[in-house]
């Protein structure tokens, strides 16, 4: 069980009535979600399809357009209480975004320009904020060129130490090389350092909590477990795909539940996709910098660990895959702890309206949720059914990323401006 800590439910307080006003804007009377014809959730739905068709094989690139496309939207409303001049500004900088970092879209972020551009009044509020919202991109773009997000640095060859106790080694079936080691010197947007928040170390071997850890997943955790239940491997295949799918309609519900102004729910976008980038930064350092070995390292090689209590099963088996980069901490909970927290400081602790969402690693399923921190607690429980994570890593994973939410939040006018 996950328990949010008094620090970051204080934090979320402060932050509505601070953030939520005071940047991201009061709600404005006849702009809820849903009302017709909405550009945010049209520019919404153009980003995702842009992303998912033609996007990079990098998650964290994937956020980086994101980030960039409506951080820039952000920029370019401050200031500008005139719908008409905001729902332009977004569509100048969704567009520009899409066409710059993604141009095998070009063609579709056109079709979607003229028809959002058809339902927004013309004159100089419309001129003068597709104007801005270019802009506001070009130097966004200029700003990140060089960031360390582009794929082939987010890959960065790692160099592998020689196998020891406890270190990171490839992991069955294919041994690939570690992935993302180049993550970790990359520019965050707002973070001072990509080990501004990084966590205490994993449990030592030998301790109660690693030997409870490793017990946990090498039951619950086995490809052939006899104790995992139906209901828990249903939900450890949910989550199995990347976070940045299972969290676009996540993030999706939240922006059409939320009341106010087009700029206002044009900063939640902003503010949750420079937050998770920034996470995902953080995790890449904090993973590399402790080395820890997965689970299937580990129980394979419990013989080696120094401890006469584990024992080693060298035929043992993940339900799925391993990722190819080190245990701890877990990024899936680093990606749903700041979500986690933008949501719920920026969207409020509980959904308006209950929410369902889809997996592309369950077809066909779908689950429904009533506020932010369900899909969470569910990624804690899943990685480790899946047999991929120690529990350690997973809760370490989600103080993570709310640290970095709630980092995001207090200085969100500096990044808003």
């Amino acid at each position: 069980m996950i328990v949010r800590p008094p620090g970051l439910r204080r934090a979320g307080a402060a932050l509505l009535g601070a953030v939520t006003v005071a940047a991201l804007g009061a709600a404005t009377p006849g702009t809820a979600a849903g009302a017709a014809p909405d550009s945010v959730l049209t520019w919404y739905d153009a980003t995702a399809d842009a992303v998912a068709t033609a996007g990079a094989p990098t998650q964290v690139t994937n956020n980086r357009t994101w980030a960039i496309a409506w951080l820039g939207a952000a920029r370019a409303q401050a200031g500008s209480p005139s719908p008409v001049y905001q729902r332009a500004a977004l569509a100048g900088a969704v567009h520009r975004a899409i066409v710059t970092l993604l141009p095998a879209r070009a063609a579709a972020a056109d079709d979607v320009l003229a028809a959002d551009l058809a339902t927004i009044p013309a004159g100089r509020s419309r001129t003068s904020g597709l104007d801005a919202g270019r802009a506001a991109v070009d130097r966004l773009i200029a700003a990140r060129t060089g960031d360390g997000l582009d794929p082939a640095s987010v890959n960065a060859a790692y160099p592998q130490p020689a196998a020891a106790p406890g270190v990171w080694q490839p992991t069955p079936p294919a041994y690939a090389p570690a992935a993302q080691y180049g993550n970790r010197t990359a520019r965050p947007f707002l973070l001072r350092n990509a080990a501004q928040f990084r966590p205490g170390p994993p449990p030592a071997l030998g301790s109660a909590r690693y030997r409870a850890d490793l017990a946990e997943v090498r039951a619950y955790g086995a490809a052939d477990s006899t104790v995992r239940t139906p209901a828990q491997t249903d939900t450890a295949t949910f989550w199995l795909g990347s976070s940045l799918t299972l969290y676009t309609p996540i993030l999706r519900a939240a922006v059409e539940q939320l009341p106010g102004s087009p700029a206002r729910r044009t900063r939640l976008i902003a503010l949750f996709h420079v937050a998770v980038v920034d996470t995902q930064i953080a995790t890449s350092d904090a993973k590399y910098a402790y080395q820890r070995w997965r689970p299937v390292t580990a129980i394979r090689n419990a013989d080696v660990d120094g401890d006469p209590v584990t024992e080693a099963d060298p035929q043992w088996l993940p339900l799925h895959v391993t990722p190819a980069h080190p245990d701890y901490p877990s990024g899936h909970n680093t990606y749903a702890g700041a979500a986690e927290g933008i949501l719920t400081a920026l969207a409020g602790p509980v959904a308006r309206a209950p929410y369902t969402i889809g997996s592309p690693s369950a077809p066909g399923v779908t689950r429904t949720y009533t506020d932010w921190h369900q899909p969470g607690r569910e990624n804690v429980d899943a990685r480790v059914w899946s047999g991929i994570h120690t529990r350690s890593a997973d809760e370490a994973g989600i103080r993570l990323g709310r640290d970095v939410a709630a980092y995001a939040l207090a200085h969100a006018g500096d990044l808003l401006r």
